[in-house]
């Protein structure tokens, strides 16, 4: 309970200050990196968490269930019909080839390690998440179509990459106990209809009932607060209990329960965000173990390397490639490339990676995904200021 407590007051500290620390970009996920590190490191450290217990592996996978689903609702259809061209050059061909190229980085750079270890760890490098770089979205200098085609892309990346992940990691302890890898995806593909199946069938019901509630004035706006927060845990939990996807059905609920809920209050997710934000810095906090733990004791160059790749050119060049004629210019192609932070997807994929592997390579796998986060959140921390400042040049001179 210490170890809650601490949390929340560093949490608190930052609360105070969060204006001030955002002139210079520093987030709530970064703040509690660093304290993260502060607190886990040396050789009497403050905490010291057990990454592979039961509690930690529950816990990340109700805050990557409660991540997808927000993500789901939140992707504005309006955007989605308005960029699609765009969108589904990213999605449907930009994201696909960074995970192929992300594989044969890793096959480049690490001979000795099986294949599916290795797609496994392509599907933790992919995933964006826009909460490190969260005032991207809120700066003016960058044009706001760029900032809506980030937002909906981030938003839908995970929830499409989750699945593989998944698939990967089944595959991966296959081939470790002797069995045949592509047996794992046959065992899948239930799993991945149920889940689909429940996640549509929950997210729609739960929004007619909500919606129907609300406008026979039969609930208030705390009770519906509440009873939008139950979603994704009513569908994370039955999915599981039928042997489905529970990520899987998390997403897909998010997906079906936005547009049949448009007719509730828009701030009746707010208590939902709030908790699925709040619970997301405990797992950046967890983070800053992770990271002690790989400089402390297994430092890598093939792994630093690898992150390198993954939050360069692995991520940058099928975006550019991607959006060859699809009109946007080189420049906000490379933008849009290189603005792809990684986060509290890359994170869990991670812990999950690394609670469900065997060693030693759990400890590969979490190694490079706390180099490529960690690469990631100081690259994209560093460079977003001066590529913001030179897109606001930019709208000086054309307004001159």
């Amino acid at each position: 309970m210490l170890a809650l407590a601490v949390i929340m007051a560093i949490l608190f500290a930052w609360a105070l200050v969060a204006g001030r620390f955002a002139r210079w970009s520093i987030t709530a996920p970064l703040a509690m990196v660093a304290a993260g590190i502060a607190l886990t490191s040396g050789p009497h450290p403050v905490f010291n968490i057990e990454l592979e217990g039961f509690f930690t592996e529950r816990t990340v996978s109700i805050v990557l269930a409660l991540f997808l689903f927000i993500d789901a609702t939140e992707v504005p259809t309006r955007i989605w019909r308005r960029e699609r061209a765009v969108l589904g050059r990213m999605l449907g061909i930009a994201l696909p080839l960074a995970f192929l190229l992300a594989i044969l980085s890793g096959l480049a750079l690490f001979h000795a390690k099986h294949f599916w270890s290795l797609a496994v760890l392509a599907t933790i490098a992919i995933p964006t998440d826009l909460a490190p770089a969260a005032t991207l979205t809120r700066d003016r200098r960058i044009p706001q179509r760029l900032r809506d085609i980030l937002n909906v892309e981030s938003g839908l990346n995970d929830g499409l990459v989750a699945p593989v992940f998944l698939f990967c990691l089944a595959a991966a302890q296959a081939q470790e106990k002797g069995d045949i890898p592509l047996r794992a995806l046959a065992d899948a593909v239930p799993g991945f209809l149920i889940a689909v199946v429940v996640g549509a069938v929950i997210g729609t019901g739960c929004a007619r009932g909500l919606t129907a509630a609300w406008s026979h004035g039969w609930t208030q706006p705390s009770a519906l607060r509440l009873g939008v927060g139950a979603v994704p845990l009513i569908t994370y939990g039955l999915a599981v209990s039928l042997h489905g996807n529970g990520f899987v059905a998390a997403f897909v609920a998010g997906a079906f329960f936005g547009p049949a809920a448009r007719r509730i209050p828009d701030d009746a997710l707010h208590l939902t965000e709030d908790v699925t934000e709040l619970l997301s810095y405990v797992v950046w906090f967890v983070f800053g173990e992770v990271v002690t733990d790989l400089f402390d004791h297994r430092f890598d160059l093939l792994v630093i390397a690898y992150g390198l790749l993954a939050v360069t050119v692995i991520r940058v060049a099928p975006v550019m490639l991607s959006l060859i004629g699809s009109g946007i210019r080189t420049r906000d192609a490379a933008f849009l490339g290189w603005l792809g932070p990684r986060g509290l997807a890359s994170i869990v994929f991670g812990l999950l990676a690394f609670i469900g592997l065997p060693s030693p390579d759990n400890d590969f796998v979490g190694d490079a995904t706390v180099a490529t986060v960690f690469i990631s959140v100081v690259l994209h921390g560093l460079s977003y200021g001066p590529i913001a400042a030179r897109y606001g040049r930019g709208q000086q001179l054309a307004g001159t």
